[in-house]
C-alpha cells in the first residue's frame, strides 16, 4: 500500500537556498515510485496559484507571493505564505487522505502541521535557521530530524529532553565533479556561495582578502549569491581597497553552478549557523579544499579535506589562506579528500533514510534517540 505524503516547504526552486535544493533532490529520488504518492505545498514568486506535475506520483502546488528577492525572505513574505498556504493546506487535507506530513523548517511550515497534529502525524526537518523557535511545534511532531549532528546538538541546547534524529544532506556527484586539472592558480581563486545576509558573515571573507593582500598574497574572491547586504558588502570591499579582488557574481542559475565551482580553487565559508551546507557539499564534490569557520555540520564534513579556523575572524581566515596557498602538496591532498568524502553522501542514501523515517512513524515508532 502506497504512503500518501504531503510535503510543506515555504521555499522551493527557484525560491530559496539549501533547503529548497535539498527538497528538489529528494523529490527526484522519489519520482515514479509506486509506494509513494506525494503532494508538495510551496510558494511561487508572483501572485496566483500554480499546479505542476513533477512526476507521475508527485504534484507540486505553489501559492504565489509578492516576492521581492528569490533568495531572501522578508518577514511580510513569510507571513503572506503562511496565510495563503493555510487555506490551501486545509483544503488539501479535506480532499486527500494523507498518512503523514513532512515539513521543512519548524516555521512557517511546521506551524500548519502543529494545528492539525491531533488528526495527522508530522515530521519536521530542521535546516539551520529555524533552530530555537516554537518549542510546541517541535514537541508535537512525531519525529524531528536535523541535517547534521552539529545542528542536532544546537537544537538540544534549546530542548534538551527532545529526541532528534540526524539525516544528512546529500550531493549529486555526477553533476558536480572536479576539473580535469586540479591545482591552485595564481592568483588563488576563492569562491563562496551564499545568501548575502548577516549570519553568513561575508564581511569576514572580504576583510581576510584585505589582510592577505597586505602580506603580498595573490588571491581573489568570487561571491555567488544575493541578499539585503549586497550593497554594504560591496561598499566594504571599496573601503578596504580590495574591490579589484572581490567579485560579486550575483545569483547564478543552478545549471551553471558546476562550472563555477570548477573555475575556482578553494571554497570558503564564514557562516555563524548552518545545518549542513549544500554549497559546501557541492564544492567538495567538485574537488575543492575547504576553509571555513566553525559552525554546525562542519565537523561531519571537514577532516583532511580542509581547514577550520581557530576563531571566527578575518585574521584567522587570512592565516588559513596563507597556509594553503604556500603548500601545493597539502592542496592536492585536500582536493582529493574532498571528492572522496563527497562520494559517500548520495541523495539516494538520504532518500532511503527518510523513507525509513516515514515507515517507522506510521508503524508507531519514531527515530528519536
Amino acid at each position: 500500500m502506497a504512503i500518501r505524503l504531503l510535503m510543506l516547504n515555504f521555499e522551493f526552486p527557484p525560491i530559496g537556498g539549501g533547503a529548497a535544493n535539498a527538497h528538489y533532490y529528494l523529490l527526484k529520488e522519489y519520482a515514479d515510485r509506486k509506494d509513494l504518492m506525494i503532494d508538495v505545498l510551496t510558494s511561487a514568486p508572483e501572485p496566483g496559484f500554480f499546479e505542476e506535475v513533477f512526476s507521475e506520483n508527485i504534484n507540486v502546488y505553489k501559492v504565489g507571493l509578492h516576492k521581492k528577492n528569490l533568495h531572501y525572505w522578508r518577514k511580510i513574505e513569510v507571513i503572506e505564505w503562511l496565510l495563503k498556504a493555510r487555506s490551501q493546506y486545509r483544503r488539501m487535507l479535506r480532499q486527500n487522505n494523507y498518512n503523514l506530513v513532512h515539513a521543512f523548517f519548524g516555521f512557517p511550515a511546521g506551524w500548519l502541521c502543529y494545528k492539525t497534529a491531533n488528526r495527522l502525524p508530522y515530521i519536521i526537518s530542521l535546516r539551520g535557521s529555524d533552530v530555537g523557535l516554537f518549542r510546541k511545534i517541535w514537541s508535537s511532531a512525531a519525529t524531528v530530524v536535523a541535517n547534521s549532528s552539529g545542528l542536532r546538538n544546537l537544537a538540544l541546547n534549546f530542548m534538551p529532553s527532545l529526541g532528534i534524529a540526524v539525516i544528512p544532506n546529500g550531493i549529486d556527484t555526477v553533476k558536480f565533479h572536479p576539473a580535469e586539472m586540479q591545482h591552485p592558480g595564481k592568483p588563488m581563486k576563492l569562491l563562496t556561495v551564499s545568501r548575502l545576509i548577516e549570519r553568513k558573515r561575508i564581511d569576514i571573507l572580504i576583510k581576510a582578502v584585505s589582510i592577505a593582500k597586505g602580506t603580498g598574497l595573490a588571491l581573489c574572491l568570487s561571491i555567488a549569491g544575493e541578499g539585503y547586504l549586497g550593497d554594504s558588502l560591496c561598499k566594504l570591499s571599496q573601503e578596504l581597497n580590495v574591490s579589484d579582488r572581490v567579485l560579486f557574481l550575483g545569483r547564478i542559475p543552478s545549471e551553471k553552478m558546476p562550472q563555477i565551482y570548477r573555475q575556482n580553487d578553494v571554497f570558503v565559508m564564514s557562516s555563524a549557523h548552518e545545518g549542513m551546507s549544500n554549497a559546501m557539499l557541492e564544492a567538495m564534490a567538485s574537488g575543492l579544499p575547504i576553509i571555513t569557520t566553525e559552525c554546525e555540520g562542519v565537523e561531519e564534513l571537514i577532516a583532511d579535506n580542509g581547514i577550520v579556523t581557530e576563531r571566527a575572524d578575518a585574521e584567522s581566515f587570512a592565516e588559513a589562506l596563507k597556509t594553503l596557498a604556500q603548500d601545493d602538496i597539502s592542496y592536492k591532498e585536500m582536493s582529493t579528500a574532498s571528492r572522496t568524502q563527497a562520494e559517500k553522501l548520495s541523495w539516494n542514501t538520504v532518500a532511503r533514510q527518510y523513507l525509513d523515517c516515514y515507515n517507522r512513524v506510521l508503524g508507531g515508532t519514531s527515530l528519536r534517540k
